[in-house]
């Protein structure tokens, strides 16, 4: 029996693509390059399954394409929303992520940029760089305290909960959090958190506040103009989650008019492209979606998708389903 064709649109960490080559007829991206919208509509006739990674756009024009092979896109990575899943759903592809494996180093990640923008550190990095330090002094360039503060965190899934452990036990911080509904009252107690009734009041309230909501129409530009204005002009904004989820040239003119403190992004509107406005700004530290990206975190993301591909074709239910 032939094996099937699979598709991945690019470079895996080296351990999970030797797994793919011995258990299917894998085509690999060798040179990391993404896919073009014409490409991925041939891969979808040409393949039996396409790994796609959240780069790659899968909107219904893709998905709809005539005379289809594939059955499945088996995602790597945990966010979806580069893929229409209705149009997936009506086309009876099935459609897998890869959650759970990812927590830790993408709350790290926002740690990170909380550190660096309470403490300027890439602007001071910068400085060193282009040999204009000239020493120190008792006034150069101070910061925001980051020990005892209070944290907001928008969305409290599996991600912002890991940064609030971080947080309150690392650094003492004091926790807030907005979600629809209640969190889990363990995990409530053991970070002594206070649930907010709304974005709004969370935002009043924060000396720091990262998102880790969802994409999608639901939160598109949930930070904008008018959400900025009732932040403490103290107050620091970190984005692990979506690009869209901020409004960028209100973020932007924020940060200009030093309406907010600073901001840590690692997830852009439109990335690769990143907002050109960003780039003469000191107050905004800038990373290139570093979130999941270590080797532990990575290989284990490419052994999840090993896993639903299997379960796939073994005609067994699918661990990570989310079409």
């Amino acid at each position: 029996m032939s094996k099937p064709k699979v598709l991945v649109t690019r470079k895996w960490p080296a351990s999970v693509e030797e797994k793919l080559k011995s258990l299917y007829d894998v085509t690999l991206n060798k040179d990391d390059r993404p896919l073009s919208t014409d490409e991925l509509k041939q891969a979808l006739r040409d393949y039996d399954a396409v790994c796609p990674a959240v780069c790659d756009a899968l909107p219904a024009a893709v998905i709809n394409v005539a005379d289809k092979r594939c059955r499945i896109l088996a995602n790597f990575g945990v966010g979806f929303n580069h893929i229409d899943i209705e149009a997936a759903k009506q086309q009876g592809l099935a459609v897998t992520n890869t959650p759970g494996v990812l927590t830790e180093s993408t709350a790290d990640i926002a740690m990170t940029l909380l550190l660096m923008s309470a403490r300027r550190g890439a602007e001071g990095d910068r400085l060193v760089r282009s040999k204009q330090w000239s020493g120190w002094c008792p006034t150069q360039m101070m910061s925001s305290d980051v020990t005892g503060a209070t944290l907001g965190l928008i969305g409290f899934g599996r991600i912002a909960q890991a940064m609030a452990r971080k947080a309150h036990h690392g650094f003492g911080m004091k926790i807030l959090y907005f979600k629809p509904s209640p969190a889990d009252q363990t995990i409530v107690d053991e970070l002594k958190a206070i649930r907010c009734d709304n974005v709004e009041e969370l935002l009043r309230q924060s000396d720091y506040v990262s998102l880790h909501c969802p994409g999608g129409a639901a939160t598109y530009h949930l930070i904008d103009a008018d959400m900025l204005k009732l932040m403490k002009p103290t107050a620091h904004l970190i984005n692990t989650a979506r690009g869209d989820v901020v409004d960028s040239k209100a973020l932007i003119q924020a940060l200009r008019e030093k309406r907010i403190a600073g901001a840590g992004l690692d997830v852009y509107e439109g990335e690769p492209n990143v907002d050109e406005g960003f780039l003469a700004l000191d107050n905004v530290s800038l990373l290139p979606h570093l979130g999941s990206a270590t080797i532990a975190t990575r290989t284990a993301m490419g052994e999840k998708v090993l896993a639903n591909l299997a379960a796939f074709f073994a005609g067994r239910d699918l661990p990570d389903r989310v079409a």
